[in-house]
């Protein structure tokens, strides 16, 4: 009988591949700019492999990749008869790909996320965002989640009434803010005060994804952990944010040599301006050390990134056995069958 997420956070930290945005669209099956899920009904078994290559990677969680996949979002693109098959169809092929996990049934989370509509001094958005939380996560509850991530949400108000919306269909729930450049949430809250309510209010986890790298979100992460008595999670992009351009919307890259067809590096030109693993393995060691139970990576992340995360806080995947280990390669190994002329030149290769 597979654990709850409660008792896996019990029993050690929790990690959750997610980034399937950035990598759809670089394996070539979802649009970049409206970064709508179409793939959960255009090419399934491509969605599917992602999930599970992030499974395999380590992933406690096949989270449904419905991240914009709402009403809002649909009418955009003109699709919004499409709304419903789009949310079951991503949560049915999670939990198939749940399923497969050889050790363990992995978790199914559904996902809900910053509408882009929300806006705290108009009630009839305030009321049209709860309705469209309350119809996704109605889904999520028939589909049978193990519970719910609701992400990336630069409001305190609006993550309040999605915390609202998933404990009347009494499941689980992990919110995660993604702070922009202020520092500040945009009704101005400060994170950490925010999560805090959060979680005297029933989430079961609280804390940050995406929009920001290790650099620029650990800061805050840590002042999460001191306010909050709880769980705590952590999700950063890989990508090189600094004080200065704290978030990856506005990054820039100096070392470009042609015209960029966007305003900005964000988001199809950020390739430069990557973390390595072993930068993301440094900042999961540390957010590990303070407390931080509930760890993964966001938007850019690869499935390789993930293993290094889980690897650094103690887990061995299913496709560790695909970790690097260098000693037998030709140039920079050191296995003793290894011809000495060849290694000896590796500073001059």
């Amino acid at each position: 009988m597979k654990r709850s997420l409660e008792q896996r956070l019990q029993d050690g930290p929790v990690i959750c591949g997610e980034g399937y945005l950035f990598e759809l669209e670089r394996r070539g099956y979802l649009q970049a700019g409206s970064f709508v899920p179409e793939v959960a009904l255009d090419n399934p078994q491509a969605l599917k492999q992602t999930y599970r290559d992030y499974m395999l990677a380590g992933s406690d969680v096949v989270l449904a990749f419905t991240y914009n996949g709402h009403r809002e979002k649909m009418r955009i693109i003109g699709k919004e008869d499409l709304l419903e098959p789009l949310n079951r169809q991503a949560i049915r092929l999670a939990k198939e790909v749940a399923e497969e996990h050889p050790e363990e049934e992995a978790l199914v989370a559904g996902n809900i996320s910053n509408t882009n509509l929300f806006n705290p001094d108009d009630p009839e958005a305030v009321e049209k965002t709860r309705s469209m939380f309350a119809e996704m996560i109605g889904w999520c509850k028939e589909e049978g989640v193990d519970f719910v991530n609701g992400e990336t949400f630069y409001y305190y108000e609006e993550a309040l009434i999605a915390l609202e919306e998933i404990q009347k269909q009494d499941l689980p729930a992990v919110i995660t803010f993604g702070l922009m450049g202020e520092n500040i949430l945009r009704d101005g809250y400060e994170v950490e005060e925010a999560c805090r309510l959060l979680k005297e209010k029933g989430a079961l986890v609280v804390g940050m994804n995406c929009f920001r790298g290790p650099a620029t979100m650990q800061p805050y992460v840590e002042k999460i952990r001191h306010t909050v008595d709880g769980y705590v999670g952590a999700l950063p992009i890989p990508y090189r944010t600094t004080e200065e351009h704290p978030t990856f919307f506005n990054l820039p890259d100096g070392g470009c040599a042609c015209t960029l067809p966007t305003e900005t590096t964000f988001p199809t030109s950020l390739d430069p301006l990557y973390t390595n693993r072993y930068e993301l393995a440094e900042w999961a060691k540390e957010a590990h050390s303070i407390g931080v139970n509930y760890l993964g990576l966001c938007c850019g992340a690869s499935p390789a990134m993930l293993r290094e995360v889980a690897e650094t806080v103690g887990r061995t995947a299913v496709n560790s056995t695909y970790s690097p280990d260098m000693k037998k390669h030709f140039l920079f190994g050191s296995d003793d069958t290894l011809q000495d002329h060849i290694t000896n030149y590796k500073t001059k290769a």
